[in-house]
């Protein structure tokens, strides 16, 4: 039960509101489980769809883009993905092959080999349950992200089985998925996700002459049966959860309303997403769920919707698209040069869209999209990730986007919480944050450096939200900051409540230097300052408690009689020396959900009011060996 400690510190940082709204919608739920009978009470009736041409994708364009921008190898990993799709074979998770049986079993959870019963109504069915696992493995199916595999591979190589397996996948999810029962009604952004992913694939394949009558009225009761559920439970997201799964249903909202023809809504949902942009995205750009996956997923919806302007006749307000354009540059100026981001904030391995054979850590296929479709300029003018913008420019050709040259520089970006420290060959990302919604991970004063292009020192990541070791990754000591034994930067409950948030005071922040403190409530402040000397960085730590420092690292560690020399690929990026002692422990990170992989961290022992300072030298600059 939570404690009245909890209680009020969720009513300052949550608000009286959202409490009362989260309240009633558990009450919602606690109704329809004792009372199903009542569940008519929160339908919303719609029209049947009618139409479905909404997206204007360039088959032609994509299908010369594909055989002239892969490489063959790209192209055989693309129709070898395809040609296990066609069989239940899917990646989920950006990375896991998932294997959902032939035909696909939709309530399946392949890790665990238990499924959801499809005859129980969706709010009979838990999120995470011991034997079957996360919710999450099972959508992962249902999102049809692997739809536009196919029919990308059938665009690469004209093989009509890629349509095949897409006309009789649809088709068999409809009979199996009936609406509100099973696993995938449980949420509506999934919805919104199915219905989008589906209506890409079913253009492709309507434009290339192959789409039936048959598939079109699938098409339409897959787009009733999503809308439906979208409008029926969208008090959740919008005045309860208020993240990212808000922006993908108000982008599912506008598609399924455009499609039933629904212009009372469809002006409502234009309004709504204006106010939500408003909301969500800082004027520096920043997201308000902290994470670089997450801001992902909601430019990837937003790119949506920009697509369909023309098409819909209606559009995001200036302010919207300005700061959509500042979260692209934003993005941009926290990015490495080899197109991967710092692993910030949670991370569910969500890539929805996957229309490019860029990897998933690969963001430079969102940074180029999202700002070319509000300013008309691409920053990154040549490569594979263009492939993105052809997607979602609503048919416009690439030659109409003008190239930019933006530099990276250090950068102090105060709403969002992240400060960057850059050189030629190395940047550094710290992070505090003044929260002013809820934190995913407790990651503040995490210190992330790259050098040469490798992410020297990381965040340990996510892995899951469904297990306790899920929660370790979120704690501090997952990340490169302090740790006070037994005493977290903040409190939780569940995967997804963070309570009791910590507080900012900022020192002179410039190009060369941060100066930050937090304060805990959990009664105890981390003061860090780093300073960029030459070719080292000089990072001070100082607590009012016992601590100690962790620097995560996927390098080797090489003692010497100055500190640790830091190899990777065999060859020597940095040293790290301190005035306390440094030992070396095995640990984990988590780059992709549910998956993990052995790396070190370097631990430093600091004793209360003891500054400790720890230099780290970049081998080869300045005559440091």
């Amino acid at each position: 039960m939570p404690n009245v400690r909890m209680i009020k510190s969720v009513m300052r940082e949550y608000g009286s509101g959202w409490l009362i709204n989260r309240t009633l919608y558990s009450t919602k739920l606690k109704m329809l489980r004792a009372a199903p009978p009542t569940e008519k009470w929160f339908e919303k009736k719609t029209a049947y769809p009618e139409r479905l041409d909404l997206f204007d994708v360039d088959v032609f364009a994509l299908k010369a883009f594909l055989q002239e921008k892969l490489s063959d190898e790209e192209k055989k990993r693309l129709v070898e993905t395809a040609n296990k799709s066609c069989q239940g074979i899917l990646t989920g998770f950006s990375l896991i092959e998932l294997n959902y049986g032939n035909p696909i079993d939709w309530q399946l959870s392949p890790l665990t080999g238990k499924r959801c019963d499809e005859k129980q109504k969706w709010y009979r069915i838990p999120d995470f349950e011991k034997e079957r696992g996360d919710i999450k493995v099972i959508w992962e199916a249902s999102r049809f992200s692997h739809f536009i595999t196919l029919s990308r591979a059938f665009l690469l190589t004209g093989d009509e089985k890629y349509y095949n397996a897409f006309s009789s996948q649809l088709k068999d999810w409809l009979e199996k998925n009936p609406y509100e029962f099973g696993a995938n009604f449980k949420c509506s952004q999934e919805c919104s996700l199915r219905m989008v992913n589906g209506l890409l694939a079913f253009s492709v394949f309507r434009k290339a002459g192959f789409a039936t009558d048959a598939d079109a009225s699938n098409m339409k009761d897959l787009v009733d049966r999503c809308y439906r559920k979208v409008l029926s439970n969208f008090f959740y997201a919008y005045k309860c959860i208020k993240n990212n799964h808000t922006i993908s249903e108000l982008m599912g909202m506008i598609v399924g309303a455009w499609c039933c023809d629904d212009q009372k809504q469809l002006k409502k949902a234009y309004k709504q997403l204006d106010e939500v942009i408003n909301e969500q995205f800082a004027a520096d750009g920043g997201y308000r769920q902290y994470s670089f996956n997450y801001q992902r997923l909601a430019l990837q919806d937003v790119e949506v919707v920009l697509s369909i302007e023309e098409r819909i006749g209606k559009k995001l307000s200036d302010r919207a698209k300005y700061k959509i354009k500042k979260s692209a540059w934003f993005m941009y100026q926290c990015q490495d040069e080899s197109g991967d981001m710092p692993n910030y904030g949670s991370n569910d391995g969500a890539l929805v869209f996957p229309v490019t054979s860029c990897g998933y850590r690969d963001f430079r296929p969102v940074v180029n999209t999202t700002y070319a479709l509000v300013t008309g300029k691409q920053i990154f003018n040549s490569g594979k990730h263009q492939e993105e913008l052809i997607w979602f420019s609503g048919g416009k050709e690439l030659q109409k986007y003008e190239g930019v040259e933006l530099e990276r520089c250090s950068s102090r970006f105060m709403n969002a919480g992240i400060f960057t420290i850059r050189d030629q060959r190395s940047w550094a990302m710290v992070v505090n944050n003044n929260y002013s919604s809820r934190p995913g991970h407790m990651d503040q004063q995490h210190f992330d450096l790259w050098i040469d292009r490798v992410n020297v020192f990381c965040d340990a990541g996510t892995y899951s939200y469904a297990s306790n070791e899920g929660r370790r990754f979120a704690r501090n000591e997952s990340h490169n900051t302090a740790v006070i034994e037994g005493c977290s930067q903040m409190n939780a409950r569940g995967p997804f409540m963070i309570y009791d948030w910590t507080k900012r005071e900022l020192g002179i922040c410039d190009d060369d230097s941060y100066d930050g403190k937090i304060i805990s409530a959990n009664g105890y402040t981390h003061h860090r300052v780093i300073r960029k000397i030459g070719y080292s960085y000089e990072i001070l730590d100082e607590c009012d408690k016992d601590f100690c420092i962790r620097f995560h690292t996927l390098c080797e560690a090489e003692q010497d009689d100055k500190g640790y020399r830091l190899n990777h690929n065999g060859k020597t990026l940095c040293r790290i020396k301190s005035n306390g002692a440094i030992s070396v422990l095995k640990d984990e990170r988590s780059l992709y959900y549910l998956k993990k992989e052995d790396i070190i961290c370097l631990v430093i022992k600091g004793q209360a009011g003891m500054e400790i300072k720890t230099t780290i030298a970049i081998k080869g600059e300045m005559g440091n060996d």
